[in-house]
């Protein structure tokens, strides 16, 4: 009877996050499509202090799901259920620089035209963006960083691709980001060069998938999370630079509760 219910509850489990996917409001897609927000928009927050992320639920009424969610981001990725979650396919077009440092941390917005097929369905790339370190643990280890690639379906589904970044050999597709990073916040700017996208996936495509928040305010749940297992890399100049820039920009591990965390097969 145990092993019949395991293996309802990883049927369960598949349908909830690879099947229907929940639709989310507007606002919330606007949302993630713009985290983190700019640093004018709305209550000040930060990742330290009397505005760190122990506080945000009460910096706004529209931040109390950071406290009282039961499904959010980031979480330990340990002690998965191996399932067949089906295909993860990203095609990333070269794209003009649009980039920003909205305060809290450093965003390129993507060009219409690249996209990721996740279970047949297929999500926009809107934007992507880093955190240092990593927000995700693997078995409760970080990595120096960790990198988002945010998406939204046509139905408003939105959906999060994590990749850990660790140090190791410099990364020639983050070179005209890091180039062209502003140090102060403020608007997008649009740059003469291009960045490749796909240049920044790692070649082995094992994922862990997972429903989740939003990592800012206003945590915002509802969101598909698909975190590789491999990391890319970073050299340690790359990642000292973004540090100069965010010390700390990672909120720390949320309960998992009564979600599933599945990893492909």
């Amino acid at each position: 009877m145990g092993i019949i219910q395991l293996r309802l509850g990883r049927r369960q489990a598949l349908r909830a996050l690879v099947g229907a996917a929940t639709a989310v409001a507007c606002p919330v897609c606007r949302a993630l499509a713009e985290e983190a927000p700019p640093a004018h928009a709305g209550p000040h927050w930060s990742y330290d202090g009397a505005a760190g992320p122990d506080a945000w639920g009460e910096l706004s009424a529209d931040f109390k799901v950071c406290s009282l969610g039961l499904e959010q981001t980031p979480i330990d990725l340990k002690e998965s259920i191996r399932a067949e979650t089906g295909l993860v396919e990203p095609s990333f077009k070269p794209m003009p620089l649009t980039i920003l440092n909205n305060g809290h941390t450093i965003q390129v917005n993507c060009a219409p035209g690249s996209k990721t097929i996740i279970s047949g369905r297929p999500f926009e790339l809107l934007q992507f963006h880093f955190h240092h370190p990593s927000e995700h643990l693997l078995s409760g280890r970080a990595t120096e960083m960790e990198l988002h690639f945010v998406h939204k379906s046509s139905e408003g589904q939105l959906a999060v691709l994590g990749i850990f970044i660790r140090q190791g050999q410099e990364n020639a597709a983050l070179a005209p980001v890091w180039a062209a990073m502003p140090r102060e916040a403020g608007e997008p700017i649009k740059v003469d060069a291009n960045v490749d996208a796909a240049a920044l996936l790692p070649a082995n495509r094992q994922y862990f998938r997972y429903k989740g928040s939003l990592t800012t305010p206003p945590c915002s749940e509802g969101v598909l999370w698909t975190v590789f297992r491999d990391p890319i890399e970073a050299s340690a100049d790359q990642i000292r630079r973004f540090a100069e820039l965010f010390p700390g920009n990672a909120r720390p591990v949320k309960p998992l509760n009564s979600r599933f965390l599945l990893e492909s097969m």
